[in-house]
């Protein structure tokens, strides 16, 4: 699963890091909460980590990554005003952890905040085979027609797996967007115009004229195969 860590200390950060990955989890990073937010559909996670010093400054950010997905938000802060703490989980937060945290802790910490959360890990998910398009969760790579496997990015993976499943059905774009970027509010089309043009170009043998991946005007986008008809 990614985490995505937010820590303006280098050394911190290189520390949390080799925890978080000793654990098993694909780690970024970035030194600012508000650049997650701004940038989130364009690259979510499944969890956020948030190593601070000064807690309150969390706040308007929290708020704004709020505005932008329901992922679980782990603080890591100095012990922190009764108030402060209050108001950290009232915008937003799940769990605030004090200064200093044992990895040990920090890491089933994370694990219990995972395993609440709504997203699958990839590496426990099925690797789907239908007649014609073969997909394998555990190395993001597609197979059309029995060619050569071509490995997607993580929006293209959770885009193609979402529409598998639901073979058949029309997805709507709000829909997609929810399950691909994690993102509860209202859908961007071009967002989703934009990764469907993008995984097109990987899996159809003819994108200008799609095979698998059919749009649905007005509403929005349904994986089928010749068979299906």
């Amino acid at each position: 699963m990614q985490v995505l860590l937010v820590a303006h200390n280098p050394e911190e950060r290189e520390i949390l890091t080799y925890v978080l990955k000793y654990a098993g989890l694909a780690v970024g990073s970035s030194v600012s909460l508000q650049r997650v937010a701004d940038k989130w559909l364009e690259r979510p996670s499944d969890l956020v980590v948030v190593a601070w010093h000064d807690g309150g400054k969390l706040v308007p950010d929290i708020t704004a990554l709020r505005g932008v997905t329901q992922v679980p938000i782990l603080l890591i802060i100095d012990p922190p005003q009764e108030e402060t703490l209050c108001e950290l989980l009232r915008v937003g937060a799940d769990l605030a952890l004090s200064r200093p945290v044992a990895p040990r802790i920090l890491t089933e910490y994370v694990r219990a905040l995972l395993r609440r959360t709504r997203t699958v890990p990839t590496f426990v998910l099925p690797r789907l085979n239908v007649t014609e398009v073969s997909l394998d969760p555990d190395t993001r790579m597609v197979s059309v027609l029995g060619g050569e496997a071509r490995r997607l990015t993580q929006l293209e993976f959770r885009l193609l797996y979402v529409m598998m499943v639901n073979r058949g059905q029309v997805i709507p774009v709000d829909l997609i967007v929810e399950r691909v970027w994690g993102y509860t509010g209202q859908g961007s089309r071009d967002l989703v115009r934009g990764l469907i043009s993008r995984l097109r170009r990987k899996i159809e043998p003819n994108p200008r004229e799609p095979r698998f991946i059919q749009n649905v005007p007005g509403v929005g986008y349904r994986f089928s195969l010749d068979e299906d008809e």
